[in-house]
């Protein structure tokens, strides 16, 4: 009976199926339902893919008609236009426009109102371009036997890329490949606004030159200006040195400190690295009218020094933070860089009398390099004060980092570093201890630069770093 039962539902789906497929009824249905399909695909789903190249064609439209009172003067100042030979999309090649201006009195005029590049609103009028994308490169720049390469052709080159933001936010620690990548991995309609949004403070920062001076001064804190990878470079070289070294991180809350306390100002100048971190002291920078190579903080620098450290033998000891958290970031060590040794770690709440214990403790283990996260002005008081005694090369004050590493703190997102915004997000985290050292702070420092600026003990400072 239940077999009869199966054989009979089995014969009825497929008269049912067969009926769909060929009777009049059923083929109607089919015809509607594909009818639907590509109304729903031409009238919603092809528009919304196409929304980018859509507003990239309105907007450019609108600005060169807009501008146009402006565009026309410039086209007779510069004496036309000239054709710069481009890859585009899928490795086609077009002419990105500019004026010309170099044979013309007008172009140096266009130049000092950032007029150049402007006909190349036609580009993107014309398709051959983006507002937002990979940076518009020439023939023979990047090479073409690259895989890696060719899968940034996948989109159109823009006025706006990731790594462009990344420069003036000093944070482009990587190759501009890799952010090239990122970007064709993760873009769409919304992710090119918030790329568009996050250029707008990046305008303001103005870029980290390549070549700017090796040493700048800040409120008479000499820094080296150096780039993460020559940081990190520099910290290796001097691993391999007998006499040990300190290095300091200085931020605009540093600054305000050392402004202070004496001993704190004397520690800074004398180590024998000094970084520049955070957007403060870019912002600091340019308006005495230096630039900042790029932001080299204690967090971003951990990793890339973990990676590099991988497998030479030299130890890492730990100190600092709350109990439980130095611990915790060795076990982040372990799992992210196994090949890096932690010779040991120790949180920072020891009574003094323990101290010269901690510090045979240290030189007992072998480490190479010691991190101190007791925050400033304190952390490098303390290596100042004992690193012969600990036996290692070299030490350096890593204020909160441990608090990131450890995970007991979310870092900020990357967004908000692209934008210079972190310390929004800190003060966010910890309101009660953090709202006087970046609301008052930070208004603070940047009186003390501008007065500075204005009154000439920066030059006199910036004269004395010379002659050194």
């Amino acid at each position: 009976m239940t077999e009869d039962k199966h054989f009979s539902d089995e014969r009825t789906r497929e008269v049912e199926t067969l009926y769909r497929r060929f009777s009049r009824v059923g083929r109607a249905r089919m015809r509607a339902r594909r009818v639907v399909r590509t109304a729903i695909w031409t009238l919603i789903v092809q528009p919304l893919s196409g929304t980018k190249r859509a507003l990239d064609l309105l907007v450019s439209l609108c600005c060169l008609l807009g501008l146009s009172p402006v565009l026309m003067p410039a086209y007779f100042l510069s004496g036309g236009l000239k054709r710069i030979p481009r890859l585009g999309r899928y490795g086609m090649h077009f002419d990105e426009f500019a004026f010309d201006g170099e044979n013309s009195a007008g172009g140096e005029i266009l130049r000092i109102f950032h007029l150049m590049r402007w006909p190349v609103l036609l580009n993107i009028l014309c398709g051959h371009m983006s507002f937002v994308g990979p940076r518009p490169v020439s023939a023979g720049e990047l090479s073409p036997t690259e895989t890696a390469v060719w899968r940034r052709y996948n989109v159109r080159p823009g006025l706006i890329s990731l790594w462009w933001v990344r420069q003036r936010a000093n944070i482009a620690y990587g190759a501009e490949l890799e952010a090239d990548l990122e970007y064709v991995e993760t873009h769409g309609f919304w992710a090119d606004v918030g790329l568009s949004l996050r250029a707008i403070p990046a305008m303001l920062y103005g870029g980290g030159v390549p070549t700017a001076q090796s040493r700048i001064t800040l409120l008479r804190i000499p820094m080296h200006n150096l780039t993460m990878a020559e940081a990190i470079e520099d910290i290796l070289a001097r691993l391999g040195c007998e006499k040990p070294s300190q290095v300091c991180f200085v931020n605009a809350d540093c600054a305000n400190i050392a402004h202070k306390n004496a001993r704190y100002l004397e520690v800074l100048q004398n180590a024998d690295l000094c970084l520049a971190d955070g957007i403060g002291l870019k912002l600091g920078a340019k308006i005495l009218g230096q630039d900042i190579r790029q932001n080299v903080n204690g967090t971003d620098l951990f990793p890339r020094l973990c990676e590099s450290l991988s497998g030479t033998g030299k130890g890492i000891f730990l100190l600092g933070a709350q109990p439980g958290i130095a611990e915790a970031v060795a076990r982040w060590v372990a799992e992210n860089a196994p090949g890096t040794t932690v010779s040991g770690f120790r949180h920072g709440y020891f009574p003094p009398e323990e101290e010269s214990h901690l510090l045979e403790e240290i030189h007992q283990s072998g480490a190479s390099l010691l991190l101190v996260a007791f925050g400033a002005p304190r952390q490098d008081l303390w290596i100042n004060e004992h690193l012969h005694e600990t036996g290692v090369r070299l030490a350096m004050g890593v204020g909160g980092l441990f608090d990131f590493y450890s995970g007991r703190l979310p870092r900020a997102p990357l967004w908000m570093r692209e934008m210079g915004m972190e310390w929004i997000y800190r003060l966010i985290q910890e309101p009660g201890r953090l709202w006087k050292r970046y609301l008052i702070g930070n208004t603070v420092f940047l009186f003390r630069v501008i007065r500075d600026r204005l009154f000439g003990t920066h030059g006199q400072a910036q004269d004395s770093v010379k002659e050194a």
